[in-house]
């Protein structure tokens, strides 16, 4: 049977990562995704490591999407993308408020040609109010709406004060954009009509952290645990040395019984060291070599496992993302799946994060494209013929394939220096008119993503 979103078309304007990712979401579930980049590409085809022409950053957002290349300020290329724009049931971009309306390409303007279109514009604070100009990356959203400080809070409890890696801002703004599309789906096919999506990292932020509530509260915990969860969840060694992790704090008061539970040691709830919150976080040391000894005295994990689950703890062991792909459960679940470099090899990449009963997906047949790769193929669909294209390509409107520089290789500068950096994790173009005052039309930049803004001064006659 087809995946649910068959039959529906997206056009991917974006860039880097919470874009990419709500695209890659709804490329996952069936959709067919058409990808346009600007001369410079996308700037994740340079991250490392590189494989040949292809990142692997750039392959796990964007295996399976069909590329296009484009410069929008060349003559005919915005009439090329309009065309795509009319054919398109989503539209996807994550640029800062603004730029693709310098163009014409705004949901106002393509949304009067094809009025069934949904268009969802991902950026650091939204389309309005006084933040929406300022650039925005997962770390600085995550700093702006408390998720730093409350990582600061939990590992200054440890006395191992750090933050981690990963974006969350960029794709949980992508999930939500997503969840968002399938709902206008959903109604566009009640009403007939498209619908314009604003997703704002910041409020994405805010909406998936669990203990905003108790942040917001006037009420004083003192070292009491506002919420279950990872706050204070201690790290242990198993039987025969496994690291692992609890959820349940030793500290909080919710979850602390659950270890008397499972060791048997309701008298440890009269300790005088252990009676209160604050006694527990003074005298935490003592605590959990305690619960440490007691772990020891069991054979193996699997026994001790069984005694945790009768408590309702659970145990997570730390791997590395390595080991977890090579354990039963990543194979059985098809959990890594691998895509080709477009050298010969290979990289592995996320499987699918969900199960449809009646429906196997084939993915064998996604590739990671090269810029401008479909170029001829999807503007044949438009109606463009041999001639139009070979002119569109020599004006510069279409970038042949192969002009980008190699993954981990520094832009190509003849792409063109002119690029503000931009929202959500990407850097993205942000219009900028160039030439003297008076001489023409202002000309946007559509250029490349990873060099600096070079603004000419305009000069008066």
């Amino acid at each position: 049977m087809p995946l649910p979103l068959e039959g529906i078309r997206v056009v991917d304007f974006s860039r880097v990562l919470a874009g990419p990712h709500c695209a890659k979401t709804l490329l996952d579930l069936g959709a067919e995704v058409i990808k346009l980049e600007p001369p410079g590409g996308d700037l994740s085809r340079k991250a490392f490591p590189g494989h040949g022409e292809i990142s692997g950053y750039y392959a796990q957002q964007n295996a399976g999407k069909r590329n296009v290349s484009i410069d929008l300020n060349a003559p005919g290329a915005r009439d090329v993308a309009l065309r795509l724009c009319d054919t398109a049931d989503v539209i996807v971009e994550n640029f800062r408020p603004g730029a693709l309306a310098a163009f014409g390409l705004d949901y106002e303007s393509v949304s009067a040609r094809n009025p069934g279109v949904i268009y969802a514009s991902i950026s650091g604070y939204g389309q309005h109010g006084p933040w929406r100009s300022r650039m925005a990356y997962a770390p600085t959203v995550q700093a702006e709406t408390g998720i730093t400080a409350n990582t600061a809070d939990h590992f200054e409890r440890t006395d191992n004060l750090r933050s981690d890696s990963l974006s969350h801002a960029d794709v949980y703004s992508g999930l939500h954009a997503a969840i968002a599309v399938l709902a206008c789906l959903t109604e566009r096919e009640r009403t007939g009509k498209g619908q314009y999506i604003d997703v704002a990292m910041a409020a994405v932020m805010l909406s998936i952290n669990e203990r905003v509530h108790a942040d917001l509260s006037d009420e004083e915990l003192g070292d009491e645990r506002p919420i279950l969860g990872a706050t204070d969840g201690p790290f242990f060694t198993g039987p025969h040395g496994e690291r692992f992790a609890s959820p349940m704090s030793l500290v909080g008061s919710m979850s602390f019984p659950f270890y008397l539970t499972a060791m048997r040691r309701p008298d440890l709830g009269k300790d005088p060291r252990f009676l209160t919150p604050e006694l527990r976080l003074r005298n935490l040391a003592a605590l959990h070599r305690i619960v440490q000894e007691w772990i020891w005295t069991f054979g193996d994990m699997a026994a001790l496992d069984a005694q945790l689950d009768e408590a309702k703890i659970a145990t997570g062991q730390i791997r590395t993302i390595r080991e977890f792909a090579a354990s039963d459960w990543a194979r059985q679940w098809h959990a890594v799946r691998t895509v080709s470099d477009r050298s010969g090899g290979e990289i592995k990449i996320p499987g699918r994060p969900w199960r449809f009963a009646d429906q196997v997906p084939a993915d064998e047949g996604q590739l990671a494209a090269r810029q401008g790769e479909h170029n001829a193929e999807v503007l044949n669909e438009l109606g463009f013929g041999a001639a139009q294209i070979t002119a569109l390509e020599a004006s510069g409107a279409l970038v042949r394939p192969g002009r980008n520089g190699a993954a981990g290789s520094p832009p190509d500068p003849g792409l063109g220096p002119d690029a503000n950096t931009g929202a959500t994790g990407s850097l993205s173009p942000q219009p900028t008119p160039t030439g003297r005052a008076g001489s023409g039309p202002v000309r946007h930049k559509w250029t490349d993503p990873t060099q600096p803004v070079l603004r000419r001064r305009p000069t008066t006659s």
